[in-house]
């Protein structure tokens, strides 16, 4: 990508030489960090190869981070938005579910990220989650609809959820545990590969998405 090439001529020493293509950083959680896997089982790792076979110029970038909310994600946004990133797939919030905060904090979180990638000329995927009903009807209303509300006022590409691969909000508990891993939480290596097959044509219209917006 031609945003790419620059970012790289213009800070040469400052940053890594990524090929030419897409650059795309996955801002999440344990999910995108790949916790409790094998590093080339990870859903980052897993992710870039299956857009690869189909062809895709891309090169992904890990910014996942293990109990990070969207208040983490919303303070590190400007340095995971270097000149080389080209597009952005934001999945956060399960930590925030986990920790009950209050959905009106996450939704602002979540919109200082996605202002900072619109002001970055970034394309956005971003992906949502759905509150258990433990909380309340009024708090899983709000921060169910925080994600697709936010993803239409921004122009961002949506998908329902991270585990769309695996039944998304409709997930069997007995048809996914041969894709977890002990703790029920987190996807195996299996589990990473059928997550991916759900993100897949998604992430291939992000791309699509940031070339549209480079121009190439």
């Amino acid at each position: 990508m031609r945003k790419a090439i620059a970012g790289i001529v213009m800070s040469f020493w400052a940053f890594p030489a990524f090929a030419e293509g897409v650059v795309i950083a996955a801002l999440g959680d344990s999910l995108t960090q790949g916790y409790g896997l094998q590093q080339a089982d990870g859903f980052v790792p897993q992710l870039e190869t299956w857009l690869q076979d189909q062809g895709a110029e891309v090169t992904l970038i890990n910014a996942g981070v293990s109990g990070d909310t969207t208040a983490g994600g919303a303070s590190r946004v400007a340095w995971t938005l270097t000149p080389e990133v080209d597009a952005m797939i934001v999945a956060l919030g399960g930590n925030d579910l986990l920790r009950g905060i209050d959905p009106s904090v996450g939704r602002a979180n979540l919109e200082s990220i996605l202002q900072a990638a619109k002001a970055a000329d970034v394309a956005v995927l971003l992906v949502g989650m759905q509150a258990p009903g433990n909380y309340g009807p009024a708090y899983k209303d709000a921060f169910d609809a925080m994600y697709p509300e936010l993803a239409a006022q921004y122009g961002a590409l949506f998908q329902d959820s991270f585990f769309d691969g695996l039944g998304g909000a409709g997930l069997d508990p007995a048809q996914a545990r041969p894709f977890l891993q002990a703790d029920g939480i987190h996807p195996n290596a299996d589990g990473v590969k059928k997550i991916v097959e759900g993100f897949g044509p998604n992430v291939l219209a992000l791309i699509k998405a940031a070339q549209v917006a480079d121009g190439s």
